[in-house]
């Protein structure tokens, strides 16, 4: 019977993570008076146990705990500035994607009133097609909603190209009056 090794017990031996699973609830409160968030302070010790455990072991330290929390204040300020970079990220795209009045957004959308009109529209729209005939709307929605030709859409439905051009032309000129009364 072979001895297994466990991948685990490398690490059992590294002072650097005997002291900070000794310290870790005074790491968590170290980082959360910093940053004032508990939920923060649990990631960032998260955080700080990886760097830990992914580091050279043959890099050794006169003063471990030291050394953790100078590694731990390292975490913590690639962290906001991360979240620096993100904000001014953000804010850039802001100032280019929007147009501002004051400190206000201003946003793209069609006003209310025109919003709501093309929907009423496009409701009327939709109640028309579905008015017409059944073999004028399939060739209208398969030649216009769906964007097959009028050869594609003639195979589709099993009719001439010529049948499809007066149903799509038919459809057009009923919507069309449908529509503007």
């Amino acid at each position: 019977m072979t001895a297994r090794t466990d991948p685990g017990a490398k690490r059992a031996t590294d002072p650097l993570l005997e002291i900070y699973l000794e310290r870790r609830a005074n790491l968590v409160r170290f980082y959360t008076a910093r940053t004032g968030s508990p939920a923060l302070a649990e990631d960032l010790a998260q955080e700080l146990y990886v760097k830990l455990a992914g580091r050279d072991l043959s890099i050794t330290a006169e003063n471990p705990v030291a050394l953790i929390y100078r590694i731990a204040t390292n975490v913590m300020l690639d962290r906001a500035r991360g979240e620096s970079r993100s904000l001014a990220r953000d804010g850039a795209w802001r100032t280019i994607a929007h147009a501002s009045l004051g400190d206000e957004d201003v946003s793209d959308d069609a006003p209310a009133d025109r919003a709501v009109a093309a929907r009423q529209r496009l409701s009327q729209l939709v109640d028309a097609v579905a008015a017409l005939p059944p073999q004028m709307q399939r060739a209208f929605r398969l030649h216009k909603l769906e964007g097959h030709s009028h050869a594609e859409t003639a195979r589709i439905m099993g009719i001439s190209v010529k049948a499809v051009e007066k149903h799509v032309s038919a459809a057009l000129k009923t919507l069309t009056s449908r529509l503007s009364s």
